[in-house]
C-alpha cells in the first residue's frame, strides 16, 4: 500500500507501483481536473505538484510520492473557495478557449510564480513550457502577469 496526501488529506493506494500518478488520481480518487494529453511528459496538462513543484503525473510512478504531498487542481483555491491569485487572473484575462490544458497551465504558472514573483516575458517563455493546441499563449503570458500583480497585491 502506498500512502500520499493529496490536497492536505491522507489518501492511499494499492495496487501496482508503477501506476502513473495521473491514473490514482483520476481513475482511484475520482479528480479529474488533471488531464491526458500524450501521457510521455511532453504537453503538461497533467501537471500537478509534488511537495509544491510542478510535476508531470503522466510520467510520475505512483510508488515515487509515498509520503510526499499532492496538491492538484481541485486544491489550489482556499478552503474558504476563494480562489488561487493564478486562477483569479485566468478568470481576469479570460485565457480558456477550449480549457483543456488549463489545469495544467494554472499548476505550471503557480509553480513559475512561487519562484519568481515577477517574471519578465522570458522567464514566461522559459518556464511555461506546457502546450496550448488553441494557442492561448498571449492570453496566458497576460494572466501570468496579471497573477504577479494580484500576488504582490496581496502582501
Amino acid at each position: 500500500m502506498i500512502e500520499f496526501y493529496v490536497n492536505k488529506l491522507p489518501v492511499s493506494f494499492e495496487g501496482p507501483e508503477d501506476t502513473p500518478l495521473l491514473w490514482v488520481l483520476r481513475d482511484h480518487l475520482k479528480l479529474k481536473g488533471s488531464k491526458f494529453g500524450c501521457g510521455i511528459g511532453s504537453c503538461g496538462a497533467c501537471t500537478v505538484h509534488l511537495d509544491g513543484r510542478a510535476k508531470k503525473s503522466c510520467t510520475t510512478r505512483v510508488s515515487t510520492v509515498a509520503g510526499k504531498q499532492v496538491t492538484t487542481i481541485e486544491g489550489l483555491a482556499s478552503t474558504d473557495g476563494t480562489l488561487h491569485p493564478v486562477q483569479q487572473a485566468w478568470i481576469d484575462e479570460d485565457v480558456s478557449q477550449c480549457g483543456y490544458c488549463q489545469t495544467g497551465q494554472i499548476m505550471s504558472a503557480v509553480d513559475l510564480l512561487a519562484n519568481n514573483s515577477s517574471p519578465d516575458d522570458d522567464d514566461i517563455a522559459k518556464k511555461m513550457n506546457n502546450l496550448c493546441r488553441c494557442g492561448t499563449y498571449i492570453r496566458i503570458r497576460k494572466a501570468v502577469h496579471r497573477a504577479s500583480e494580484l500576488m504582490t497585491e496581496a502582501d
